[in-house]
């Protein structure tokens, strides 16, 4: 299953993601995490050192060697350099499961805490008037679109705020989509504006309370969020023990929380995925971006990468 985590900035979005990766983790189950956030500080709140998380390799930095290696011998995909963030896949190119290795995932992704964690990279100073941050996301964007999880796996993003997840179709890479809401009503508008924007997708958003402190949060959060709140997350000393670099065991957090984690596996784990939609809105998304400027920019027609047979899904996966 993919999962991902959005919401507004300084709803804990980020903490909301370490806990659930951990519970996963300390469940023994089998995650690959990805930092997509333009702050970065999903490494930390798992466990690394400010020293370590700086010292992570990027998907960003590795671009050309993920799309070199993803393109594989697609006939349709004339270089690496022809290939920007949507191009999906095809005959001929290599798909890749989130736990075998391989140069990618050896060059861009480290263990931590039983996790498989990788980082999109840092917004720096030489980013600064001459790119977005979505540049680097891309490389995020592309891997899951050659990425075939399978049975009892889980890959978790934590994305951008807000709806900076809308700059790309990366927001149509998920099986479950958790908004991390606060109760105000600030937080609620981004769990609104989310939901019109992916209502036309098929995206499947649940949203999660944070920051509860008291009945009237509860009440409020589901008086303006009805049947769409699954749960919520009170204050907490586990997680405030966290962010003083005590990190414990998932475990010891608080039960109220454990039972909202639960609750959040088991909306996962009843979920299916339609891999011709997938595979579908890939394609979609693929020809906006080929037309709004990959075109002009890589000089061709990109709207040729598309293989119009070919669906990603775990048996194509196999016989590759």
């Amino acid at each position: 299953m993919k999962i991902a985590f959005v919401g507004k900035g300084g709803s804990g979005k980020t903490t909301l993601s370490s806990l659930f990766v951990s519970y996963l983790a300390g469940a023994g189950k089998p995650v690959l995490a990805i930092d997509a956030d333009i702050n970065q500080h999903l490494a930390v709140a798992l466990g690394a050192t400010e020293e370590q998380a700086l010292a992570w390799p990027t998907l960003g930095e590795h671009m050309p060697m993920i799309k070199d290696y993803l393109r594989g011998d697609n006939p349709r995909i004339a270089s690496a350099d022809a290939m920007i963030k949507t191009t999906p896949p095809g005959r001929g190119s290599r798909l890749v499961r989130p736990f075998e290795d391989n140069p990618v995932f050896d060059a861009c992704f480290r263990p931590l805490g039983g996790v498989r964690l990788g980082v999109t990279g840092r917004f720096d100073e030489d980013d600064l008037g001459v790119a977005c941050y979505h540049s680097k996301v891309g490389a995020a964007e592309l891997l899951l679109n050659h990425l075939v999880d399978g049975a009892g796996e889980y890959v978790v993003m934590d994305m951008t705020a807000g709806a900076d997840a809308f700059a790309s179709g990366l927001f149509t890479r998920f099986d479950v989509t958790f908004l991390v809401c606060e109760p105000t009503l600030r937080s609620v508008g981004v769990y609104r504006q989310y939901a019109d924007h992916a209502r036309d997708f098929g995206v499947r958003l649940v949203a999660v309370g944070n920051k509860v402190t008291d009945t009237d949060d509860v009440d409020f959060l589901t008086e303006t969020l009805g049947d769409a709140l699954l749960g919520w997350m009170t204050t907490s000393g586990h997680v405030r023990a966290a962010e003083r670099g005590r990190t414990r065991p998932i475990g010891e957090l608080e039960q109220p929380n454990l039972d909202t984690l639960a609750s959040m596996l088991s909306t996962v784990d009843a979920s299916a995925r339609d891999w011709a939609r997938y595979q579908r809105q890939g394609v979609e998304f693929h020809l906006r971006n080929a037309h709004a400027w990959g075109n002009d920019r890589t000089g061709g027609d990109l709207a040729a990468q598309v293989d119009p047979d070919f669906v990603l899904d775990p048996s194509v996966a196999a016989a590759s």
